[in-house]
């Protein structure tokens, strides 16, 4: 019962949020990037929830489950990431641009800033739909009588409706309250688990010795084909560049990315932590699914059904940022430039509504193709290939 009462407390508080901020939408600029006005907390909070998801998450618990603590070269790449984010974020403020293509053109032209768009159509919805897939496997843990399918549904109904309101408005306030709650929870769950394993001789003697060592089971290559991928795709994410066009100002983007760097490398270090301890205490025929079995199952009632509705909250909260992104593409790098230029506000804000949900039922049924999420986090990597590197 706590469950479905914790899940209900935040389907309400972002619902609501999102609601709220809805009412602010009056232009293309303030749906694509918030007018322009979000303080550099915001923005932290924003970039940690549109980076952590379901990536880390499932694909990050699975390989943990798999390799121990040698998953951390999987993060460890989008750390690398943010060492050259730093250097160009407030650059990226002062080009004042809406989308990762307005910077490939500038930069080239304007078929590179097409061929950026089909990429990031695609590669995003990708990434959208393991966001799906994710929250209908906790809907079915929580609810056992719901189908993971038919949780995929409901979850994809949620942030299709979240993300229409508002857009990156709805989206970073989203961020900000959930960023705030499982960065708290995950931490606060650690202890815990330690106590309940054993503490680190307990752990150590329930693993493999290799999941404690720095390639764990893995040879070299495929610790760098964790490693590379991830690094590229934070340089060339489209969604973080937004972010950085919606600040208020380039000292509060480039305050944000140092925010930025601490918080990805504390939370998903305790990301990969949790999957690591829980590996000790449970075995799974799913091994995607460990973080969230273990607050199920390894915590105290209370913390562990917090936990599991941060996870919840944070697979909605990747899965906007993400359904939002292409969808600003479609709509700034196609509509507006080449099928109506003198589209009115209005039209605009519709049609961008209007995308959200094409887009949004074209990753349902990318959801409904690949079983894995990691082979389908790895795929979105690859098309993501073609604008890794903007110009920024």
């Amino acid at each position: 019962m706590i469950y479905a009462i914790v899940l209900g407390v935040i389907v309400t508080v972002l619902l609501g949020t999102a609601v709220l901020r809805s009412r602010t939408v009056r232009s293309q600029a303030d749906f694509l990037v918030a007018g322009r006005q979000l303080t550099w907390p915001v923005l932290v909070f924003t970039l940690l929830s549109s980076w952590i998801g379901a990536g880390s998450l499932f694909a990050g618990g699975e390989n943990a489950y798999r390799n121990g603590f040698a998953a951390l070269w999987q993060p460890a790449g989008g750390w690398l990431g943010l060492a050259v984010i730093a250097l160009i974020a407030g650059r990226a403020r002062r080009l004042a641009q809406f989308t990762v293509p307005d910077l490939l053109e500038a930069r080239f032209n304007t078929t590179a800033r097409v061929f950026a768009t089909v990429a990031i159509v695609i590669s995003y919805t990708m990434i959208t739909s393991y966001q799906f897939k994710a929250g209908g496997d906790i809907l079915h843990m929580i609810f056992p009588e719901v189908s993971n399918t038919a949780g995929m549904y409901i979850i994809a109904a949620f942030v299709i409706t979240f993300t229409a309101l508002a857009g990156m408005a709805s989206v970073a306030y989203l961020d900000l309250i959930i960023g705030l709650l499982v960065t708290g929870i995950s931490l606060a769950a650690l202890p815990l688990l330690f106590g309940s394993v054993g503490g680190w001789e307990g752990l150590r003697a329930k693993l493999p010795a290799d999941h404690f060592t720095v390639l764990g089971p893995l040879p070299l290559q495929q610790a760098l084909g964790f490693l590379l991928p991830t690094m590229l795709l934070l340089v060339g994410n489209q969604g973080m560049y937004q972010k950085f066009f919606s600040a208020r100002s380039e000292r509060d983007a480039r305050l944000a990315v140092f925010g930025w760097i601490v918080g990805t490398i504390v939370l998903e270090t305790a990301i990969i932590a949790i999957a690591v301890l829980g590996s000790a205490m449970l075995r799974t025929d799913h091994p995607r699914e460990i973080i969230p079995l273990t607050a199920r199952m390894g915590l105290p009632q209370v913390p562990g059904a917090i936990l599991l509705g941060g996870i919840f909250a944070k697979v909605i909260s990747t899965g906007n940022n993400y359904l939002f992104s292409p969808a600003s593409n479609l709509i700034h790098d196609v509509y507006k430039r080449f099928i109506r230029p003198d589209a009115s506000e209005r039209r605009t804000l519709l049609v961008s509504r209007m995308m959200v949900l094409a887009l949004g039922v074209f990753a349902l049924v990318q959801g409904a193709y690949f079983e894995s999420i990691l082979r389908a986090a790895l795929y979105a990597i690859v098309v993501r290939g073609p604008d890794r590197a903007p110009a920024a």
